[in-house]
């Protein structure tokens, strides 16, 4: 028996059935908090100095950190990146 493959459509989010706008937030939360955690990796941050520099308890560096998407709001993690020094964007794709 063979799996049938599907191409996706761009969005992992759409492809797993949600509505295209959740799909959208979903994918802005999934980017935003792999931009996080990479920032925490690449300076090479304790969990204990990525909330300090953060402003958040080493609790939910955790839940960041372990992927628990869940946890953080777009608007929260916008806010954390903001003071990890990014400057986040939204692109408007016609």
């Amino acid at each position: 028996m063979s799996e049938e493959i599907l191409t996706s459509s761009g969005n992992v989010f759409i492809d797993l059935g949600f509505s295209p706008d959740e799909a959208a937030v979903l994918q802005m939360r999934a980017d935003l908090m792999a931009d996080l955690r990479k920032f925490i990796k690449t300076k090479q941050l304790t969990q204990a100095k990525a909330a300090e520099i953060l402003g958040v308890s080493q609790s939910r560096i955790s839940d960041l950190t372990r992927g628990k998407w869940e946890r953080f709001s777009l608007e929260m993690l916008i806010t954390l990146a903001t003071r990890a020094g990014m400057r986040v964007s939204l692109k408007i794709a016609a």
